[in-house]
């Protein structure tokens, strides 16, 4: 069995931008509110982060940021994945060197490599640095499923613990689970799935809705894994609403607003996405409303 970076519920945290650049003081609010609310860890420069339109220095700095923020009191996983395995070796060597406990490495995307490619390109990434990785899967942005025989292929490397599977196909992630055992630990990358994920041996969620209802979500985990399976159905299914509202346009679109709405400044997305549609956030401020947020 390999190590566990988290068990529970991580925040795929989202980052709040300026004109200019990163307003760390948000950030760091957000950062004290999650721990504060018991979160298990936290996920930085992921998708919901917007890595995808930071610079190189951006990430980098945002990255030692929440690092120093955190101090350790959970851990800290950092989104190093790239569509260039050079530089995602770059930057997982550089998580590494500022003292993360671990990175989410997502697919390759846009050049679509084959399975055989993915293998060797985690391989490379996971032999230049002693960090655990978690292996994220997410074909609808990507374009690239990681299959159940290539997570078989990746669980042999010894520094490979996890995958964050956002498949949305429980039969793969059932699949995943039987072949590769407590040798690839499973998380849930959506937060509609979470407790069927769990009930097939997943160890936990990467989520976006915790950015803002961090202690519910956590609790509903936490209830699964003690034995109070009908709480933690109750706060599932009473999730529905704002996990789709959450979703109404693409993540982190509506997160942001949300943030913004429950009195954060975290400004509006970078281009090319765009703020949330004033139709939706009536949608989204009803289902806060619902949620007992606002």
């Amino acid at each position: 069995m390999k190590n566990l970076l988290f068990k529970g519920c991580a925040t795929a945290i989202a980052t709040p931008f300026t004109k200019t650049g990163v307003n760390f003081d948000e950030f760091g609010k957000l950062i004290d509110f999650q721990i504060s609310e018991g979160i298990d860890a936290l996920v930085v420069c992921g998708t919901t982060g917007e890595s995808a339109t930071m610079t190189e220095d951006e990430r980098k700095e945002t990255m030692k940021y929440a690092i120093d923020k955190v101090a350790k009191r959970v851990p800290v996983i950092l989104g190093t994945g790239s569509n260039c395995t050079k530089s995602a070796i770059e930057l997982t060597k550089y998580a590494q060197s500022i003292g993360a406990d671990g990175a989410l490495v997502v697919t390759p995307f846009y050049n679509k490599t084959t399975q055989d490619g993915l293998v060797k390109h985690y391989e490379a990434i996971a032999n230049s640095t002693n960090l655990p990785i978690i292996v994220y899967s997410v074909p609808s942005r990507t374009g690239v499923n990681v299959t159940p025989n290539t997570c078989l292929e990746l669980s042999k490397i010894p520094n490979i613990v996890g995958i964050k599977e956002a498949s949305g196909n429980l039969s793969q992630i059932a699949e995943i689970a039987s072949l590769c055992g407590d040798n690839l630990h499973i998380y849930s990358g959506n937060d509609d799935q979470v407790l069927p994920t769990l009930s097939l041996g997943g160890k936990g969620v990467i989520s976006v809705i915790s950015n803002i209802a961090p202690k519910k979500f956590t609790t509903m985990v936490h209830d699964f894994f003690s034995g109070n399976i009908e709480n933690a159905t109750r706060i599932q299914l009473d999730s529905i609403e704002l996990i789709k509202a959450l979703f109404i346009e693409v993540n982190p679109i509506p997160v942001k607003a949300a943030l913004n709405m429950l009195g954060y400044d975290f400004g509006i997305p970078r281009l090319p996405l765009i703020e949330l549609s004033d139709k939706n956030k009536i949608i989204l401020k009803k289902a806060l409303q619902n949620y007992n947020l606002l």
